[in-house]
């Protein structure tokens, strides 16, 4: 069976930065399982799983902008001026990395406007603008309407059948 729209993928994989570091792996993670078409996986890696077939391999590049989509979709927030330290130029088009106040994970974000009190920023991925390497294995491809096709859970996931659950 070929990877195609609503079958479960089974894969191995690897994911970097182009000339540079591993950002997932199935080394580190185990094998990677999803639904083709779901929007749970980078639409560009998901273009070219398609037609693959259990045992193919597959290597190549994702181009920055098909990884991590087209930048108008990702969102716009509204900062305080005085977020800013003083004398900064905010300009359309400014790129800036801080520390997200509550979780201090870093973020980075695009002026996109600003006035004597507020800018307008969007947020952008923290691979924004970077090509991804990838490497993988087809492991598995089922239909999961069929019982007993689709892949096995994720390890430490709990799946609950509607139909096997009493109120106590």
């Amino acid at each position: 069976m070929k990877i195609a729209r609503g079958l479960s993928v089974e894969l191995a994989y690897e994911l970097k930065i182009k000339g540079g570091d591993v950002i997932e792996s199935s080394d580190r993670s185990g094998p990677l399982r999803y639904v083709h078409g779901d929007g749970k996986m980078l639409p560009g890696l998901e273009k070219r799983l398609e037609g693959l077939s259990p045992g193919d391999e597959s290597k190549g590049v994702i181009p920055a902008k098909e990884a991590f989509g087209n930048e108008d979709a990702l969102p716009i927030r509204e900062m305080p001026r005085n977020a800013f330290p003083a004398g900064t130029d905010l300009k359309p088009g400014a790129v800036f990395q801080a520390k997200d106040p509550a979780s201090g994970v870093p973020v980075q974000f695009k002026v996109l406007s600003a006035d004597a009190k507020l800018a307008r920023v969007r947020l952008l991925h923290p691979l924004a603008d970077r090509d991804i390497e990838y490497q993988v294995t087809v492991l598995a491809v089922r239909d999961p309407r069929t019982q007993g096709s689709a892949p096995p859970p994720v390890p430490g996931v709990v799946e609950l059948d509607p139909d096997e659950m009493a109120e106590s």
